[in-house]
């Protein structure tokens, strides 16, 4: 159902734009309302705190940014993974190398959506490092990524659909 109203979301921003070029105005019911200034900020700030949860190296602070019932969309065709229960596997897996976050810079290029659903855009880039047989290893690559939002019941927006893809991986 989410996907449904994304696309209508979709549908409906083109149209939006279309009109503002002179076409044809979009029926009223194809035309959902608009992010406020305040929605704006507010995905940003998400996305803003997404990015210094990883910096600080904050599991919770992470997950926190998301709905219960995310999914993520990792690069290069991997599988879904899908649940905040999989994600946290996903990405803070127990027995795991402990991996730290270097430097993570995220731009948010558009924002889109309506007062309950919307979709942010942008680049990426990242670099960690962990420690493995006693060696310091180091990875960084750029990236672009899509982010759907959602808004909770609270007022607050949580990243529902994380999908990114990778340049190429810079290993020193």
């Amino acid at each position: 159902m989410t996907g449904v109203m994304f696309v209508a979301i979709l549908g409906a921003s083109s149209a939006k734009r279309e009109a503002a070029k002179g076409d044809a105005v979009a029926p009223a019911s194809l035309t959902p309302g608009s992010l406020t200034i305040k929605d704006e900020r507010a995905i940003k700030a998400t996305i803003e705190a997404y990015r210094t949860a990883w910096l600080a190296n904050d599991e919770k602070g992470v997950l926190k940014t998301f709905t219960s019932d995310a999914i993520l969309m990792p690069a290069h065709g991997a599988a879904a993974v899908v649940g905040i229960g999989e994600i946290r596997k996903y990405w803070f897996t127990p027995g795991g190398p402990p991996v730290t976050i270097n430097e993570l810079n995220i731009t948010v290029d558009q924002i889109n959506g309506n007062g309950t659903l919307a979709y942010a855009r942008g680049f990426d880039g990242v670099a960690w490092s962990w420690t493995e047989n006693g060696k310091l290893r180091k990875h960084s690559h750029p990236g672009t990524y899509l982010n759907v939002m959602k808004k909770l019941p609270d007022g607050s927006w949580r990243i529902q659909v994380n999908m990114w893809d990778d340049g190429p991986e810079k290993v020193e």
